[in-house]
């Protein structure tokens, strides 16, 4: 039998390929960064020909790189950067508009509109989202209405819809699997998480032709096989999931009440909340955590839009620092007592204040202000957010015991130590931080039999390093209090 997974991790800033073992050790991993564009204010766009190309390159890297052949990958898991929106035409495989990424604002006033004529309830009784631009929905309208002739070809049957995963699975099938799983389907406001389908009344309310959508399917399932020519040999792609949901996978979280956090270019903190469907009274978000042989897990999800992309923007943008390692030094000569205070929304605010129009700012500045207090303040940030969605959660009336991380940023020490002392819980880091790769490798281990259940991959879970928190109650309290401050100063009432 094939001893490997190998799992494709498209995220916003870049595409990765990771080759496991059975045993989840990672043996080759390559990564490819492609361009971002920004054609206005509050406008993200990702080329989708450059997404499918450096996907494929690291594939066919990794795969070099672990001094193996197709035929010994047992199965090919995706996860993707979630609700980033892509059209094709079915006939030539070719785009008709730039991938529409996530982080993207340009349907803010459409989204105003739909909530003030009252549609929000509806949304969020059968999707568990909100009506935010963050949302598939209305990218895709948006498409179909500014690409001359789009819509007509659209209700034609002649294009096809599909977030990152279902963009991916086409081409590596040759245009002959238009699927995505229920975790992606579930961030696009148009599919009911209750009866697991595409809505038709939401269909309706965004202007979205049934005719474009790809067939849904369990997490762990028969995606199709991947073309020949692609790596070599034909290579079973058997698990899907959005990043998030990937990483809870990968974090094994598979017990109700269990949540991790990822810190990527943005923060996402997922916590599994089994078979109910909780539906939050404080602005979180309601949805799939993974679907297998039917069986819905659902989980509540705080988002943050700029976590990771925070550091990005102090070291391209103002060039305070020369790679993002450097912050690590420069936040311990300043400490935990610092004054400043970056609030990151440079494409407004997630989770749970849900604010589009807000925009970055940096308060505290004095004579004495340095890079050094600055760069702290955006570390600083990210632990800040968290702690707005971990309140969120206990006031919808959960109760989070500890907080599994993962990410880039996870590696940092002085973040994960400020984290455990702001959110006042334990932190734990596990072995393996490549948990989002992890997690859709897994998932195609399970469909092609090379773990039995879920208890299989539970098992595997190791911790690295578990940061306690120390932190005095009066200065957890009056640092919190100084970001309070901060974000009420910039979000419009």
């Amino acid at each position: 039998m094939p001893t490997y997974l190998l799992a494709i991790d498209q995220g916003t800033t870049s595409s990765r390929a990771i080759v496991f073992t059975q045993q989840g050790e990672i043996v080759a991993v390559a990564q490819q960064e492609f361009q971002q564009h920004f054609p206005r204010d509050g406008w993200v766009e990702h080329d989708a020909m450059e997404i499918w190309e450096s996907s494929l390159q690291v594939c066919r890297d990794a795969v070099r790189q672990a001094s193996i052949e197709a035929k010994e990958i047992a199965g090919i898991g995706i996860t993707n950067q979630r609700e980033t929106t892509i059209i094709w035409d079915r006939a030539t495989g070719q785009p008709i508009h730039r991938a529409i990424v996530w982080q993207d604002r340009r349907t803010a006033a459409i989204c105003a509109q739909l909530r003030s004529k009252g549609h929000e309830s509806l949304v969020v009784e059968r999707t568990g989202l909100l009506i935010d631009p963050y949302f598939s929905a209305t990218k895709v309208a948006w498409i179909l209405d500014e690409v001359e002739g789009a819509r007509a070809r659209a209700e034609a049957g002649e294009l096809a819809f599909g977030t990152v995963d279902t963009w991916l699975l086409w081409q590596l099938t040759d245009g002959r699997s238009h699927l995505t799983d229920a975790s992606n389907a579930s961030r696009t406001a148009l599919f009911n998480i209750h009866s697991q389908d595409w809505d038709s009344d939401l269909l309706d309310l965004f202007r979205v032709p049934r005719a474009i959508l790809p067939e849904v399917k369990d997490s762990a399932a028969e995606f199709g096989t991947v073309s020949a020519h692609i790596l070599g040999a034909p290579v079973r792609v058997a698990g899907i999931a959005g990043d998030q949901q990937a990483a809870l996978v990968g974090q094994a979280c598979f017990q109700s009440g269990m949540a991790k956090s990822t810190y990527g270019t943005g923060c996402f903190l997922m916590l599994n909340t089994g078979s109910e469907a909780l539906r939050s009274e404080n602005r979180l978000l309601t949805t799939v955590g993974y679907r297998l042989e039917g069986q819905v897990s659902y989980a509540v999800e705080g988002s943050i839009f700029v976590a990771g992309a925070a550091m990005q923007w102090l070291r391209d943008g103002l060039k305070l620092i020369g790679h993002a390692r450097e912050s690590t030094a420069l936040a311990e000569t300043v400490g935990v007592e610092n004054s400043v205070y970056m609030v990151p929304a440079f494409t407004g605010l997630g989770a749970p204040h849900w604010d589009p129009d807000a925009r970055g700012a940096l308060f505290g500045l004095t004579r004495d202000t340095g890079i050094a207090e600055i760069v702290t303040a955006g570390l600083q940030s990210v632990c800040y957010q968290t702690k707005d969605l971990i309140r969120a959660i206990q006031n919808d009336g959960a109760r989070l015991q500890e907080l599994r991380v993962d990410g880039g940023m996870a590696v940092n020490d002085w973040v994960m130590q400020f984290l455990a002392d702001i959110l006042n819980v334990p932190v734990d880091r596990p072995r393996v931080t490549e948990t989002t790769a992890l997690g859709a490798a897994y998932l195609a281990g399970l469909q092609v039999g090379v773990y039995q259940g879920l208890d299989d991959i539970a098992t595997m879970w190791e911790r690295e390093r578990r940061f306690e928190p120390d932190m005095a109650p009066g200065l957890r309290e009056s640092l919190y209090a100084g970001w309070e401050d901060a974000i009420e100063r910039i979000c419009h009432k």
